[in-house]
């Protein structure tokens, strides 16, 4: 079995470019996974439908915190539609569907991860970063219909 530990995870781990306290976001949301503790604040700045820039804070294991950074380095300068896009595919990759060369591509470094969907231990670790950005656009979204 290939090790979930791959060079670009622990790369992320050990030298993470997108955790940081960002400066005035313009929204963010809490991830937490009661089952070992990981805890992230997810923060994001969007220009109308574009996240400008995505950070995140906190603490976990080194699948969780790499996570993180990969996703937040992936969705900087998406859309909020690519960035749901590229959520889903993740999601589905860590639950164990088989992504075509296009797909895997478009997921980058993350494609890399597609390992950990055999070791249930760990999916909600890959995961996190991930749920959170789904509530936090969700929430994001809900909150613009209101004020329509």
């Amino acid at each position: 079995m290939a090790s979930i530990y791959t060079a670009a995870l622990m790369e992320h781990n050990a030298h993470p470019d997108y955790k940081y306290e960002m400066d005035e976001p313009t929204c963010t949301h809490d991830g937490v996974n009661p089952s070992c503790g990981d805890e992230l604040t997810l923060a994001l700045r969007l220009r109308g439908d574009v996240i400008e820039e995505a950070a995140f804070t906190g603490h976990g294991c080194a699948v969780s915190q790499a996570a993180a950074d990969m996703m937040a380095d992936l969705v900087t300068g998406e859309t909020v539609d690519e960035a749901r896009r590229l959520t889903g595919l993740y999601l589905d990759m860590i639950k164990g569907r088989q992504l075509t060369d296009e797909e895997r591509a478009d997921l980058d470094e993350a494609a890399e991860l597609a390992t950990i969907s055999r070791m249930p231990a760990r999916v909600k670790c890959a995961e996190l970063a991930w749920r959170t950005l789904e509530k936090l656009l969700e929430k994001e979204t809900a909150a613009g219909r209101k004020a329509r």
